[in-house]
């Protein structure tokens, strides 16, 4: 099926499953232990030995000589793997950094041997005896340092520069002006649940249980990096507890618990050590980022500019900040730079909103700050620069924009008209009270997407298809989607997925998945009625599916009698034209906070937040707002407490745990409160959805930090905000 003109109406408008707040169907088998992670999947491999993976000691190198042979000898160990003995090792095409290193090492704890043995104990203690020898040669780590060096970053294709306008000459005449310079740290995924997998060959056929977000892409690079076919490769991942973008492209204990059965003759199971997981793996790069603003004295953007700089190996990308200024806020003259230092630091990659997190940590403290220039509300200030159509090409008008609702919304119900313009000015007690705005926004993107919907003799209905749930809720709105489709309760729907043997989705990163692959799972069911319509020898086009029945010409069959002699089957893709290069396709929505500020320590306490999102139709309002508010937490941790910290001598993240790569826990939240504005947007898919999960993020961190600001009249422009960066400037505690 091709998505190419306006959703109109549907099936699923009728809401009668789905759009309504639902309990996730996988929540059970969470809550009870039942659900079987990868590294728990004891009934494919009762026998399955275990791996331990060694990671390089330094950052950048060579190898200059492994010697395993006091750990060949440890009790219980099956096999060691090197890349001396692994055979020829390919790279993916979503890696940047090779995942076994030898002889050249690429980065800190990159992965250099796999010692398998009978138990986890067996293989840690003998992969203490692995001694390698190095020859080490001096990396760059420091981003500022290398700020001057950096070059265009990425391909033309990806826009890494644009340019609208006069931005000069514009924001030079510009009576009020905005030049400030924001820095970003590097971030982790910090998810629960380790990187793991459990490698099973049978022949040179291939079954990888493991936890990864995208399914097809693990596969092909995994076969391409064991030099594979594809066919030949089988992964499987049902439960994943958390990715945030770190399981979306295949990892090292994938690689090494293939390897490490290979060379054993028996199944092996790998899961990454938490202390390896930051270096080995991926994480969010810091940024050194520039905006400039340029406005009337009415508050009116006549000039913006947003540079960025990021780091990553060779042949990596930069963190996309800029992304969010290009399309948010209005204004005749733009400028925007995206700029690539070459660092020897482990790959950075996608996290959790990937561009606009860190962008809008910058651009909504800017907009902050021109507010108080302009002796300006911040939200009337954004509401006075909001814009119908998309500012780089102002003929593309947005799909659907209620940024100034969200806004407005959100005002109302925050008591925003309570807040003193004034900073340091509200006090209760020793706390020092202030309240913060920011807005978010995130783009809105389509992914191609499959699925195999089945009526089964007993009247149930079968969905499968390789979609993955990251404890997004996947399980749950694919099944409110066939069940409303087909007219039968949710209890009769049974949802498989994870799997690389079913229909390829659109997978589970950047927002997409909700959207893209409920709109997959609609495709295959209007296959199905077709196809069961035609069994029943109805009227395919007029004929509606209600209560278990299938009604047309005044006929009403019940369900369950088209798969009375064999099963119906319906399978089909959802593809996309062209509406979104017509229409700009983004989501919006205002996060405000509320923060007290210890006078005397510069503590800070979150006391409230609410976010306001417009992003479509809501398919689960329950696990929706689970998403935003989820999302809410992290946008706390990195306004306030989460940094990889970087050893410049060494080159690798210092506080790899943790115990020292701090996280907001329980007590760091307060109650979170979430509004999502109805409107579907019928260009977007069938479903007339966009994402939410990723939506929640943007903006929170500068909503927090402009929260700190009205309380104390301390500006940060360096995140974390830290006790130490808020001291020196406090008022004078009485």
């Amino acid at each position: 099926m091709k998505f190419d003109t306006p959703a109109g109406t549907n099936p699923i408008d009728q809401l009668k499953v789905v759009g309504h707040p639902t309990d996730r169907i996988d929540g059970p088998y969470k809550t009870t232990g039942t659900a079987t992670y990868a590294y728990e999947q004891h009934k494919a491999a009762p026998n399955a030995a275990v791996g331990y993976i060694v990671g390089a000691s330094i950052a950048s190198g060579t190898i200059k000589r492994i010697d395993t042979a006091a750990a060949k000898k440890a009790p219980g160990v099956l096999a060691i793997v090197t890349y001396e003995n692994a055979g020829k090792i390919g790279k993916g095409d979503k890696n940047t950094a090779r995942l076994l290193a030898g002889p050249k090492v690429e980065h800190y704890h990159q992965a250099v041997a796999v010692v398998v043995a009978e138990t986890f104990e067996q293989a840690r203690a003998a992969a203490a005896l692995v001694k390698v020898d190095y020859d080490k040669r001096n990396g760059v780590y420091d981003l500022d340092a290398a700020m001057n060096a950096a070059g265009p970053a990425g391909k033309e294709k990806d826009k890494p520069k644009t340019a609208i306008g006069d931005f000069e000459g514009a924001f030079a005449s510009a009576p009020v002006k905005l030049d400030a310079t924001y820095k970003t740290p590097d971030q982790t995924h910090a998810m629960m649940e380790p990187h793991a997998s459990l490698a099973i060959w049978e022949g040179d056929k291939l079954t990888l249980y493991t936890s990864n977000q995208m399914i097809n892409w693990g596969k092909k690079d995994l076969a391409k990096t064991l030099g594979i076919p594809e066919d030949n490769v089988r992964m499987i991942s049902p439960y994943i507890g958390g990715g945030f973008g770190g399981k979306l492209f295949l990892r090292s204990e994938a690689v090494m618990a293939a390897l490490g059965a290979r060379a054993a003759g028996r199944p092996v199971k790998v899961t990454l050590q938490r202390a390896l997981m930051m270096n080995n793996t991926t994480h969010r790069p810091a940024t050194i980022q520039r905006v400039r603003i340029g406005a009337t004295r009415e508050g009116r953007i006549q000039a913006i500019a947003h540079e960025s700089w990021s780091g990553d190996l060779p042949d990596g990308q930069p963190e996309t900040a800029v992304n969010q200024t290009r399309l948010f806020y209005a204004g005749a003259n733009r400028f925007t730079q995206m700029r690539l230092a070459v660092l020897d630091l482990p790959e950075g990659n996608a996290m959790r909103a990937p561009g606009e997190a860190p962008g809008l940590m910058a651009l909504e403290i800017a907009m902050d700050e021109l507010a108080e220039k302009l002796k300006m509300d911040p939200v009337t200030l954004r509401i006075v620069n909001d814009t119908s159509t998309d500012p780089e090409k102002p003929g593309r008008k947005f799909s659907q924009r209620r940024f100034v609702d969200t806004l407005k919304i959100g005002a109302d119900k925050f008591g925003w008209n309570k807040r003193n313009p004034k900073p340091g000015q509200v006090r209760e007690g020793r706390w020092l009270i202030g309240y913060g705005v920011a807005g978010a926004f995130r783009n809105n993107m389509n992914m191609k997407s499959a699925a195999r919907v089945r009526l089964e003799r007993d009247g149930t209905v079968t969905v499968e298809t390789d979609m993955t749930d990251i404890g997004t809720g996947s399980y749950t709105i694919i099944a409110q989607t066939a069940a409303e489709m087909l007219g039968v309760p949710l209890a009769k729907v049974n949802v498989r997925l994870g799997d690389s043997d079913f229909p390829v989705s659109a997978g589970s990163g950047g927002q997409w998945g909700g959207n893209s692959s409920t709109a997959g799972v609609y495709a295959a069911c209007v296959k199905l009625r077709e196809n069961i319509a035609g069994k029943l020898g109805l009227d395919a086009t007029n004929a509606q599916f209600v209560d278990g029945s299938v009604r047309a010409g005044g006929k009403s069959v019940p369900l369950a009698q088209a798969a009375r002699d064999d099963v119906v089957v319906g399978e089909d893709t959802m593809e996309y034209g062209d509406l979104d290069k017509k229409f700009q396709q983004s989501t919006f929505g205002a996060h405000f906070v509320e923060v007290a500020v210890d006078a005397a320590t510069a503590e800070v306490r979150v006391r409230r937040m609410l976010a306001v999102c417009s992003s479509g139709r809501i398919l689960n309002p329950k696990s929706a707002r689970s998403q935003v508010i989820g999302a809410m937490t992290m946008g706390v941790g990195a306004a306030l407490m989460e940094e990889l910290v970087v050893d410049k001598r060494i080159g690798y993240f210092a506080n790899h745990d943790l115990a020292l790569y701090e996280v907001p826990v329980h007590l760091d939240i307060p109650h979170q409160d979430v509004i999502f504005l109805d409107g579907d947007d019928p260009m977007s898919s069938p479903m007339k959805a966009k994402g939410v999960g990723e939506l929640g993020i943007c903006g929170v961190a500068a909503a927090v930090a402009n929260a700190i600001y009205n309380a104390t009249g301390v500006r940060v422009r360096d995140y974390p905000v830290t006790l130490d960066k808020l001291l020196p400037g406090m008022p004078q505690y009485a």
